[in-house]
């Protein structure tokens, strides 16, 4: 039915910056001719589909340059996984209440249980209620902030760290850090300190073994006790979630929401 659109008034639409309303028009038109819909209501109902459309690409936007993976959003989450959390805990976080108080989060497991998936998740979230958002595997912004050292860099690259409203630092102390390394962490954590959110995923336990990966033993247990004493922890165990991820996997059934209950379980320190 496009050819209810006016040549004039798609031209009007383009100068208002509203050419893609044509997209979702002619149905609109359809529905109100039905339905006898008031000039009023037929007006909202075609600028609404206008704001969902900008809020839609806008989110996706905000997501690229926070760099989250377009795949790990909510909706894709499976929920039939064996993995075992507690999801009572899980859906107080994806309110993101605690990025509001400032608060930070540790999502802790063994290798492919999906702890990156849910912070993928957590920031998906944030982007779409329009706060700021980076996301940073740890090893790669250590290697940054140390290039970042060479060329004159380093305190915009910190403040990109420190800035925005969540930021989420996956395989956390994966790695050895050395004492400059341990700097730089430090004045990310202490920086962000009840100020913004901290997100980040292990695979390690902290304290003890967060402690050991750091170069300096002073700065190190100052910054985890800082973060640890600012966080939730939800602890996430069972077997990989990334195999339900390959190609050809079976697609969930609908299923209750009801899960076995964790373990550990996951408590605010």
């Amino acid at each position: 039915m496009t050819e209810t659109i006016s040549a004039e008034l798609r031209q009007v639409l383009r100068s208002l910056k509203l050419g893609k309303v044509c997209d979702t028009l002619p149905e609109r038109l359809a529905l109100a001719s039905q339905s006898k819909l008031p000039y009023q209501e037929f007006l909202t109902a075609v600028l609404l589909d206008e704001v969902e459309r900008r809020d839609r690409a806008g989110a996706s936007s905000r997501a690229r340059t926070a760099r989250l993976d377009p795949t790990m959003v909510l909706e894709a989450f499976d929920e039939t996984t064996e993995s075992v959390f507690d999801r009572q805990l899980w859906a107080e976080l994806c309110t993101l209440r605690f990025v509001d108080d400032a608060r930070d989060l540790v999502i802790e497991g063994p290798v492919g249980v999906g702890k990156t998936f849910m912070a993928n998740t957590l920031g998906h979230i944030a982007v779409r209620r329009r706060y700021s958002v980076v996301m940073v595997r740890a090893d790669q912004a250590l290697k940054r902030l140390r290039a970042s050292r060479l060329d004159n860099t380093h305190e915009a690259e910190l403040r990109r760290l420190i800035r925005p409203d969540l930021l989420v630092i996956d395989d956390f102390c994966l790695q050895a850090m050395d004492p400059a390394d341990t700097t730089d962490l430090y004045e990310v954590i202490v920086e962000r300190h009840r100020r913004g959110s901290i997100v980040v995923t292990t695979n390690r336990q902290p304290p003890a073994e967060w402690l050991a990966a750091m170069g300096d033993p002073l700065l190190a247990q100052s910054a985890v006790d800082r973060l640890l004493s600012n966080s939730y922890e939800l602890v996430v165990e069972g077997p990989s979630y990334r195999a339900r991820q390959r190609p050809g996997w079976p697609a969930p059934e609908p299923t209750s929401l009801a899960a076995p209950q964790p373990r550990r379980r996951a408590r605010r320190l």
